[in-house]
This record gives C-alpha cells, sequence and structure tokens, in this order.
C-alpha cells in the first residue's frame, strides 16, 4: 500500500474519531467541510477547477456545501474508497501531500498534539516532494529560504538577497509548514524579523 493510501485510511479513521463538527486547520472548516472538499476534489471535475481558479470559486462552493450535507458516514466511505478508476494510476502523485496535509490538519486541530512518527521510507518519499513544491511555497519570500532535516539534507527553496532563513526539521514537518501551516516542530534560525516574515507568507500552492 503507498502512502496515499496509508494516509487516506489514517485520515479516514482520525476524521470518524474527530466527528463532523470538529476543527480543523482549513480555516473556518470542520471536519464535514473538509470531507466535502476531498470528495469534490476527486469526483467533480466541473466543479474542482475552483480550487485553484477564483471566477469558478462560487460555483465549487456551491457544490460542495451540497456535498457537505450527506450524512457523515456516507461522506467517510466515499473517501475511504479510493479515487475514481481514471485517477487511481496517479494517486501517489496527486494524493500523497493532499492527504498526509489533511490528516495533519485534523490532528494538529485538537489540544496538546505531537508529531506522528513517519517511516524514514516515507520521509524520503516527502523530501523528494518537498524540493520541488517548496520553490512555489515560499516564492513572496524577500530573503532566502533554506530547508534542512536532521540527517543532513538541505535546499534552498526561495534565493533572494543576502539574508537566510533556515527551516530545519523533518521532511514531513518542513511540507506541513511549505503548504502554509504553522502548527509545526521545526527550528527557524535568521534574523528574528525575516523569521516572523518567513512564517507570516502566503504559502498558497
Amino acid at each position: 500500500m503507498s502512502m496515499a493510501q496509508r494516509e487516506r485510511q489514517a485520515l479516514v479513521q482520525t476524521m470518524t474519531a474527530a466527528g463532523p463538527d470538529a476543527p480543523t486547520l482549513c480555516g473556518t472548516w470542520t471536519v464535514r467541510d473538509l470531507a466535502a472538499h476531498l470528495i469534490v476534489r476527486e469526483s467533480r471535475p466541473d466543479a474542482a477547477p475552483g480550487i485553484m481558479l477564483k471566477p469558478f470559486a462560487p460555483y465549487l462552493d456551491r457544490v460542495q456545501h451540497k456535498v457537505a450535507q450527506r450524512p457523515f458516514p456516507e461522506l467517510l466511505a466515499k473517501i475511504a474508497g479510493g479515487p475514481p478508476w481514471f485517477l487511481r494510476p496517479v494517486d501517489s502523485l496527486m494524493n500523497l501531500t493532499e492527504m498526509y496535509v489533511h490528516h495533519e490538519d485534523v490532528r494538529r486541530a485538537e489540544p496538546g498534539w505531537e508529531p506522528r512518527e513517519l517511516a524514514a521510507a516515507d520521509e524520503d518519499r516527502v523530501w523528494k516532494v518537498l524540493t520541488g513544491l517548496a520553490r512555489m511555497a515560499y516564492r513572496k519570500s524577500t530573503v532566502t529560504v533554506a530547508l534542512a532535516t536532521p540527517d543532513g539534507r538541505r535546499t534552498i527553496a526561495h534565493q533572494k538577497g543576502d539574508r537566510t532563513v533556515v527551516l530545519a526539521g523533518k521532511p514531513s514537518e518542513l511540507l506541513f509548514h511549505a503548504f502554509g501551516r504553522n502548527a509545526v516542530r521545526l527550528e527557524a534560525t535568521g534574523e528574528p524579523a525575516d523569521v516572523e516574515a518567513v512564517h507570516a507568507l502566503d504559502r498558497s500552492v
């Protein structure tokens, strides 16, 4: 089973335990809202473009709101069943980060959360994705942003000027930060104002 598949099943379990009205780290979305988003993203190609393209966002919102009215167990069963057949060949490519990040969105919205210990092979997979994605995530930074891991891996996410902020942590924590979340366990070094600015960046991908 791929990491994307394992994260999908773990996400469904965590959503089940949290309940439909529990908060997430996705703004005002509840677990129910997040479940509806995941379903629309995979199974409603007519509405999914609204995720990235603002002119289509109102239609997306209407479709997603309607999907969210379904019984909660039905929503979870739909997610657990995996993507439609035509997306399964690219499931690992398109859903590894989606399922991991949204799983943590549910987990870390709860008080007292702790990072999970991922297998070394999964951290390696995340690092490979992160090195490409980070260039987009930190593109608006006014200083250089470098990412580093405890085992010595390092990449420049964004090159800008002569000041640098280094974000150090496990690939999974760095990925979560790159997706715009600050509920992470990272060590950030650099000028305090620069570090604060990097944390405050619009890191939407």
